[in-house]
């Protein structure tokens, strides 16, 4: 007899602890209600149409690369030039294979005694190892920049992007063959601009502080966005001795590419 008030007491707790389990229940799911209408409505199941697709949200591509992607992308442009004695570098500039460089890795090579300049002595080697004869197109010794003509072209040919501003600061690359090391990569900045070379011979040039030897000449100096902004024509070399001393300067690409009188076509190297 005593234990029934004890029952009927465990009873009634019970009985509240159902109370409360079934108060909880009723507000999750109120919850899970909201939560599933919220979804409905914003599906665009709320007027009975098909649910609306959400914002695609796509990455946006950068635009800058790395300095081994500038490397890989532009490097199949990048040719090795011996004309004579002289080592230089180029770069396709054209789908035809033309080839950019620095005048003066051709200059020596001109049968200057004959009356056909374009007979030099010009090998070009391609990226994947053809290896041609050249004659230069054309040339502007005004702005150290001429052309070449490759009798033979690889099985594809990569032409180099050009175009691009050069800005004070930004980064740049430089691909070249300095002192016979074939495909070498530096890095640096742009140093600064209009620049005059010591002899006054060259001006508007680029000055950049990326590493360039006997060799790097013809090169392209590129953003980083591997864009050819410059063809790398000159170090400072106040040693005398040809060696890097932390300034090197290119024709800016547009230059190379448009004004100022020279020989062959006007208006300077047309590609």
């Amino acid at each position: 007899m005593e234990r029934v008030p004890q029952e009927a007491d465990a009873a009634e707790a019970r009985g509240a602890a159902a109370g409360r389990v079934r108060r909880f229940a009723a507000g999750g799911g109120a919850l899970v209600v909201v939560a599933l209408l919220a979804y409905w409505l914003g599906g665009g199941g709320g007027n009975g149409g098909e649910a609306a697709p959400g914002p695609r949200v796509t990455p946006t591509p950068s635009a800058t690369l790395t300095v081994p992607d500038v490397f890989r992308r532009v490097g199949p442009s990048v040719v090795v030039i011996q004309a004579g004695k002289s080592l230089g570098t180029g770069v396709i500039a054209a789908e035809d294979g033309t080839i950019l460089t620095a005048y003066h890795v051709v200059e020596d090579t001109s049968n200057k005694g004959g009356s056909d300049k374009n007979a030099a002595n010009v090998t070009v080697t391609f990226a994947d190892g053809t290896r041609t004869k050249a004659v230069v197109a054309s040339s502007n010794p005004k702005l150290d920049v001429a052309t070449l003509k490759p009798a033979k072209l690889p099985e594809i040919v990569v032409p180099a992007t050009l175009g691009g501003a050069a800005t004070v600061g930004a980064p740049v690359v430089a691909i070249g063959n300095p002192l016979g090391l074939t495909y070498s990569v530096s890095t640096g900045v742009v140093s600064g601009l209009n620049r005059t070379s010591k002899e006054g011979a060259l001006n508007g040039l680029i000055q950049f502080d990326a590493s360039a030897n006997p060799g790097s000449s013809g090169g392209p100096l590129l953003d980083a966005r591997g864009l050819v902004i410059g063809i790398v024509v000159s170090i400072a070399d106040p040693g005398g001795d040809e060696a890097f001393a932390g300034i090197a300067f290119a024709v800016p690409i547009g230059a190379a590419l448009g004004g100022g009188e020279g020989d062959g076509p006007p208006g300077g190297p047309q590609i």
